[in-house]
């Protein structure tokens, strides 16, 4: 598949090295063991680092599983013909022996993000996207057991194209100097200037970890939102897990959230549609208003999914850290976006059950409900980067500012 442009080959081995050697590590810094499975998921499109992927798990003694799926174009689009032909038992099937056979033989995951149609199930019933991601609701749940444990690696990697920079406003090549300066691919080491960036946001993760943070206010001319934090929650940073990812985050108490914020980028959706001027409102922890300016239906059909009406995540990203400073029409690079004011973006759906810092983890779903931990098969990340302050609440009733004009005031 043709793109108008293509990185040097020495660009694309730099990034797959940086995928591979600082993506495959936990969220606690412990790295990959030689003879592990790191399973990567590229799209056609990106072709070219399928191939530098595949030696850089080799060299790093890893054991490769490759998976080269097809990519979307207007005369074969693969994404809407399951979608027109299959009835619902077949949008609904769910391999679930395979499939837990495929969670426990993989040691590492990367996902390469390569979009050629961002529209693809434009045309889609959002609803039937809904019943096949509800479908495989346990391969989420499986995958996130293992990640949680320690046991799996993950992270996410965009290559770029032709429709995706087009929806940006930009030229590919453009758009690729944006990924190129966000991952230091231009570096004589991307790897080592990561581990550096990750103990700074680390160590941000760290402090307000201790500060015992029991709510949060967050105000602005478009945000009026108040977010209950509580007991035994930590503070965690991106870390491997995408690349690049400077936001520093948690997850709420989903029970304890009120209040109005509205969105100023749109959510490019996994149910296929762009939605724009989104504005939500919660009380007791319920979004119970929802409006978009366009796609309002997709949005409103999303937050109709198990839990996706409700918060499962709290992020703050530190203008001066971000390299990023164009809208990327891709999630991954629109919530680390820099710019005057950072971003802070929310995420409706599931929530990281990895930021509990307690002695005992609750060994159930329900008892991670009890503990205010949000459940879904969703989790959409939305995007505001107005200018806003957030005032904690410590557990001892103190208020601090954490976050003013962009930055941390840690």
């Amino acid at each position: 598949m043709q793109q108008s442009y293509t990185p040097p080959d020495v660009i694309l081995e730099k990034y797959a090295d940086l995928l591979v050697h600082f993506g495959m590590q936990t969220r606690a810094g412990k790295k990959l063991k030689k003879g592990s499975v790191v399973e990567f998921t590229v799209p056609e499109v990106a072709k070219p680092l399928y191939f530098h992927l595949q030696n850089s798990v080799l060299k790093a003694g890893y054991h490769p599983l490759g998976r080269f799926i097809p990519s979307d174009t207007k005369e074969y689009n693969f994404s809407e013909a399951f979608f027109t032909h299959a009835n619902k038992t077949q949008r609904t099937y769910f391999p679930a022996e395979y499939t837990k056979t495929r969670v426990n033989t993989i040691d590492g995951r990367i996902h390469i993000a390569a979009k050629t149609l961002p529209h693809a199930l434009g045309k889609i019933n959002p609803k039937l996207v809904s019943e096949k991601m509800i479908a495989q609701k346990d391969f989420k749940k499986w995958l996130f057991e293992k990640i949680d444990s320690g046991k799996m690696s993950w992270t996410v990697g965009l290559y770029g194209t032709d429709a995706v920079a087009k929806e940006a406003g930009m030229s590919l090549k453009a758009y690729w100097g944006q990924i190129i300066n966000a991952c230091y691919l231009n570096s004589e080491d991307p790897v080592k200037e990561w581990f550096k960036i990750n103990k700074q946001v680390q160590a941000t993760a760290k402090k307000l970890s201790a500060l015992k943070i029991d709510a949060l206010h967050v105000t602005g001319p478009d945000v009026d939102l108040r977010v209950g934090i509580g007991e035994d929650r930590a503070w965690r940073a991106g870390g491997g897990n995408n690349i690049p990812s400077y936001e520093v985050f948690t997850s709420p108490d989903y029970r304890r959230v009120s209040g109005t914020i509205k969105f100023s980028r749109p959510l490019y959706n996994k149910f296929g549609t762009l939605i724009t001027g989104i504005e939500l409102t919660f009380k007791d922890g319920v979004c119970i208003k929802a409006n978009a300016e366009t796609n309002e239906a997709s949005l409103k059909e999303i937050l109709k999914a198990p839990g996706a009406n409700r918060l499962g995540e709290f992020s703050l990203t530190d203008a001066r850290l971000s390299k990023i400073t164009k809208f990327m029409a891709e999630t991954l690079y629109d919530e680390n976006v820099g710019g005057k004011y950072g971003n802070m973006h929310v995420a409706i759906g599931s929530a990281y059950r990895d930021c509990f810092q307690g002695k005992t983890k609750p060994s159930d779903d329900k008892g991670w409900d009890a503990l205010g931990y949000n459940e879904s098969v969703v989790h959409e990340d939305i995007v505001s980067t107005t200018k806003r302050t957030v005032v904690a609440t410590l557990a001892n009733g103190k208020e601090i500012t954490i976050y003013k004009d962009g930055q941390f005031t840690l």
